[in-house]
């Protein structure tokens, strides 16, 4: 019989223990040091996050030279973050077609297409955002009058 101090991980179960709360500091140092991994491959092996990430850092500096908001800051970082994670999203599901389906196949081709355009169109919306917010910007950066 099982003792009622010691925690269970069966199914069901509607009290919670100390125990549950506990981390598990290795299992958390690894799951850091597999997501840098990732971030490393991918950027390694994809030519569209080098870009991606060039871009956010364009956009970063002109943040800073031409001062934009506290929300136009929250904007650009939240699109940052969306376009980088679509693209993370998009590498990760061509390696599992790739594993799944080795071989030329029409499903693992559209599964791949349909991925990229997921992260063309995230990239698109984000720069029609960052045209909306750096071009008066830079109107008036350059003392152009309308």
């Amino acid at each position: 019989m099982e003792s009622k101090d010691k925690p269970t991980k069966e199914v069901g179960r509607t009290k919670p223990h100390k125990e549950d709360f506990k981390l598990d500091k290795k299992r958390l140092r690894n799951s850091f040091k597999y997501a840098g991994l990732g971030i490393l491959e991918a950027f390694i092996a994809e030519q569209n996050l080098k870009i991606h990430t060039f871009m956010a850092i364009l956009v970063i500096f002109a943040g800073f030279i031409f001062k934009i908001s506290y929300v136009e800051w929250l904007v650009c970082l939240v699109l940052i973050a969306l376009v980088l994670m679509a693209e993370f999203f998009n590498t990760a599901i061509e390696y599992v077609v790739d594993l799944a389906s080795p071989d030329i196949h029409p499903l693992a081709k559209a599964s791949k297409d349909t991925a990229s355009a997921g992260v063309l169109m995230m990239a698109i919306i984000s720069a029609i955002i960052g045209l909306i917010i750096f071009i008066p910007k830079l109107i008036t950066f350059l003392g152009v009058e309308l």
